[in-house]
């Protein structure tokens, strides 16, 4: 009877410790958006945490945003369609930026804006305030692929933003820190993120011809 007792004893302490074992193991699992994120080199180049959280990013052109994979700046001309695991009583930040400007081998530009929205309810990003309108991808010609990384940060509340809006025709967005950026305001880690590749094509010049400073 109590050598029963012992051996029931011995397998409840075994099922409980393989319980802890899977769950730490669950916890410590990265998402494949994590993964993407930090295989890719996105962490640190750009964030030092990776999101956990998918985003789905659709183009008009019909292209769509898949962890990496690549497009070309005539499918991402147009401004995205974004959704994300928003709740709809929260304000969100969205942003989008390039680490490798002008290229991954010299990116002294890093981090070139390519769009930035924030106080957005819930995912509605139209009701947004903007801070810096889409542009799509201009890399230069020979510089190779560019990262371009799409990231939603979750709000603790409305933000008064101090940065200066800049308009579609306004090239002046190199040099931004979205590490310096998210701490000013205190945002946190992002909560969702995606990205795609993308290197030169012949839409480039017809994007260059529309900007004017301003």
């Amino acid at each position: 009877m109590e050598q029963g007792r012992l051996r029931y004893a011995v397998r409840m302490s075994s099922v409980v410790a393989l319980l802890v074992l899977a769950a730490v193991v669950h916890e410590g699992a990265s998402s494949p958006t994590s993964e993407a994120f930090e295989r890719n080199h996105i962490v640190p180049d750009l964030v030092a945490t990776a999101p956990e959280g998918p985003l789905t990013v659709t183009y008009p052109s019909g292209a769509k945003v898949v962890l990496g994979n690549e497009l070309t700046p005539t499918e991402v001309k147009d401004k995205p369609t974004l959704h994300w695991d928003a709740k709809q009583d929260v304000l969100y930040t969205v942003l989008m930026a390039d680490p490798d400007a002008p290229s991954r081998s010299n990116p002294e530009m890093r981090s070139w804006k390519h769009w930035l929205v924030g106080n957005v309810p819930g995912a509605q990003i139209a009701d947004g305030t903007v801070l810096a309108d889409y542009i799509g991808s201009g890399p230069p010609q020979g510089t190779g692929l560019h990262r371009y990384v799409f990231l939603v940060y979750q709000q603790s509340s409305n933000v008064t933003f101090d940065e200066t809006a800049l308009s579609s025709r306004n090239p002046n967005r190199g040099q931004w820190s979205v590490a310096e950026f998210t701490e000013k305001y205190q945002l946190g880690v992002p909560v969702a993120g995606n990205f795609y590749q993308a290197q030169y094509d012949d839409y480039v010049p017809e994007l260059y011809a529309s900007f004017t400073d301003s």
